[in-house]
């Protein structure tokens, strides 16, 4: 079967999806819809991907590119004759690939288009229920993702929902004495944009090590709020214990991973998040916002805690939790692998993907 897995950008979770579609039996084309500004080098194509040509996906796209882009994409049509067309998200590349009508359509909800950009405003939402009615079947990661679907009018029986998972060979536990126990290390690894609250996450660092004279943070990534980051913790006197390391690879996340005692995560709109299901992978505990979609994953006092979305000074008594009871923080992690091995194992729940495809097929 030829397929066009016609994607936003090329971004890990493209790069990964793609590597395990070429060891199909289908034969895949990669369409890009835009090129955006990524700090860290692009991993290259998997083997037998064949990347479309076409006017897009060189820089990053808006709206007034958009009868230029369908134009092409038709034409891009024309020339690959896919059987199946693979896009996502919702109001961009699955869109563009409703409008041209082609049958069958798998979207993917990649959660935030669905659990943020879909409640914008009328427009988004219309151009949501219009992607999602001319869908022959809709691929996402978790339970509030079918929700929000069968809210904007998707058919129950044409969702199908697989957790996006990690590699566990690759994302494990480190070995003894990998912490640091002289300082107790929290983990951020979400981008500095306001979806993921990093701000909370600045503000209940600052109140919880203010308490605590050993806390310590690493903060991963980069975006538009640092200059509110930063002021945060100089404001409040602890940017001498916060750790910059930038953007980093795959290969070096786990390394942090490993030597953090807690993870942490205030994102407001979630599916199953990866970096989240990462973390447990390696055995590290996670204090997260309570969402939809971290509830999925996340039981306080089990393999983690969750703490009120917004909200820092529930966000910092949950660190202090963690802290004050570091004896449990091992049985923690421990119990956050194996839900990570029972749930969240790429190489298992892969296949829903194909599933979706012969779903759509058939259909």
């Amino acid at each position: 079967m030829r397929v066009l897995y016609f994607s936003r950008d090329y971004t890990p979770h493209d790069h990964r999806f793609l590597a395990a579609l070429a060891g199909s039996d289908h034969t895949i084309y990669y369409l890009r819809l835009e090129k955006r500004g990524h700090p860290v080098e692009e991993c290259p194509l998997p083997q037998n991907i064949e990347a479309v040509s076409w006017s897009g996906g060189h820089r990053p796209a808006s709206l007034p590119d958009m009868p230029g882009l369908f134009i092409a994409l038709k034409e891009v049509l024309r020339r690959v004759k896919p059987d199946l067309i693979h896009a996502g998200p919702l109001q961009s590349c699955a869109w563009l690939a409703a409008v041209t009508g082609f049958h069958p359509l798998v979207s993917m909800s990649w959660g935030y288009d669905l659990m943020r950009d879909a409640e914008r405003n009328a427009c988004w939402g219309w151009i949501t229920r219009f992607t999602l009615r001319r869908s022959t079947v809709l691929v996402g990661d978790c339970e509030a993702v079918r929700n929000q679907a069968i809210h904007f009018g998707m058919e129950r029986d044409r969702i199908v929902i697989f957790p996006w998972g990690v590699d566990l060979t690759k994302f494990s536990p480190g070995g003894p004495g990998q912490k640091n126990s002289k300082h107790f290390t929290l983990l951020s690894v979400r981008s500095w944009e306001p979806v993921y609250g990093v701000d909370v996450i600045a503000r209940a660092f600052v109140r919880a090590a203010q308490q605590y004279p050993d806390l310590y943070l690493i903060m991963l990534g980069a975006g538009s709020q640092a200059e509110l980051i930063y002021n945060i913790f100089s404001e409040g006197g602890v940017l001498e214990r916060v750790v910059f390391p930038g953007q980093v690879s795959q290969t070096t996340l786990v390394d942090y991973y490993q030597k953090a005692d807690l993870y942490l995560s205030a994102s407001h709109t979630d599916g199953s998040s990866v970096s989240l299901l990462e973390a447990m992978a390696c055995g590290c505990p996670a204090v997260v916002s309570d969402i939809p979609g971290n509830r999925e994953w996340v039981q306080s006092g089990g393999n983690g805690w969750l703490f009120k979305d917004g909200d820092p000074d529930a966000m910092a008594q949950a660190i202090l939790y963690a802290v004050e009871h570091r004896e449990i923080l091992s049985e923690i992690g421990l119990t956050a692998r194996r839900i990570a091995e029972q749930r969240a194992d790429w190489q298992k729940n892969f296949p829903g993907l194909l599933q979706a495809y012969a779903l759509a097929i058939n259909s």
